[in-house]
């Protein structure tokens, strides 16, 4: 027992103020958030009574929440798109070999660096819907270049404006995509692609056969990481359009109700997201302990 004791007792010992600090400011306040979207708290004054799921189902038959759903899901589709096809193209290019691939490399993930506030901000501008001769950003670029027929409402449109709200995510993240993509390349030996090419495959069996199939990991993981963050999206949206009907989501919905001192439909939309968020990355982490488990 005390042999035990003195094999596992200095690790826990070390890790005990983490586990504390866990167990207190994140997963007791998930069980305190929980509590209250079970309560009917929908003012500054205390909850009086416990409604179960009511808020729950209040809220999915909510006109208002079902449009942020749908804005969510256009943000997510085009965000996702975007990202993996701009990442993978660039890191394809720069494992084809450019010269200067160390500047190309910086200039891709240059984005990285730079906040969602900051870069909505800038993008703001660039995606104003004013057109002719009151234009300006992208739409000023188009028609001093003779494209005026490029120019449209971006963000104010109602169908798929939430795709011109991607255009700045997908800008700011593409780069990190490509990083992924380009070690998931340079992890790939030439042996396999000589051996491929020996055998009389052409380059497109060869990327479906051989090179798809080990970048596989990496684009699930990349798409794991991307998909969570399109999920909570909040400061890129309230940078640029503040927090309007037209370019609602979940996240900025809950914003709306928490400073109207809504707090148990607050609590409520926290917990949806945080469920969609765990679907999404549970999966994933039992996939990747699997697989670790199976190459042991």
């Amino acid at each position: 027992m005390r042999k035990g004791v003195r094999n596992w007792g200095p690790p826990l010992l070390l890790v005990s103020p983490t586990i504390v600090i866990l167990g207190i400011f994140v997963y007791g306040l998930i069980g305190a958030n929980f509590s209250v979207s079970l309560s009917d708290r929908h003012s500054l004054s205390p909850a009086e009574s416990f409604v179960g799921l009511d808020n729950y189902f209040s809220l999915f038959a909510e006109e208002r929440f079902q449009h942020s759903l749908y804005n969510l899901g256009i943000f997510t589709l085009f965000f996702l798109v975007g990202t993996m096809l701009f990442g993978f193209l660039w890191a394809w290019m720069l494992d084809k070999g450019v010269s200067a691939e160390g500047v190309f490399r910086s200039v891709y993930l240059f984005p990285m660096a730079i906040s969602f506030i900051a870069s909505g901000v800038v993008w703001r501008w660039l995606l104003n819907s004013a057109e002719g001769d009151r234009a300006s950003g992208l739409n000023r670029i188009f028609e001093s270049l003779g494209l005026g027929f490029l120019q449209n409402p971006w963000w104010n449109d109602p169908t798929w404006g939430m795709a011109a709200i991607a255009l700045p995510s997908i800008w700011q993240l593409a780069g990190y995509v490509m990083a992924l993509f380009l070690s998931g390349f340079r992890g790939i030996p030439d042996e396999l692609r000589e051996a491929a090419r020996m055998d009389g495959a052409s380059e497109w069996k060869l990327y479906r056969h051989v090179v798809f199939p080990q970048l596989s990991p990496v684009a699930l993981s990349a798409l794991v990481i991307i998909g969570h963050m399109s999920l909570k999206v909040f400061d890129l949206i309230m940078a640029i359009t503040k927090s309007i009907y037209q370019t609602e989501v979940p996240a900025t919905y809950m914003w709306v109700a928490l400073t109207s001192n809504d707090y148990a439909k607050a609590a409520t939309i926290a917990t949806v997201l945080l469920l969609f968020v765990a679907v999404l990355i549970i999966p994933y982490l039992i996939h990747t302990s699997r697989s670790e488990k199976a190459q042991r």
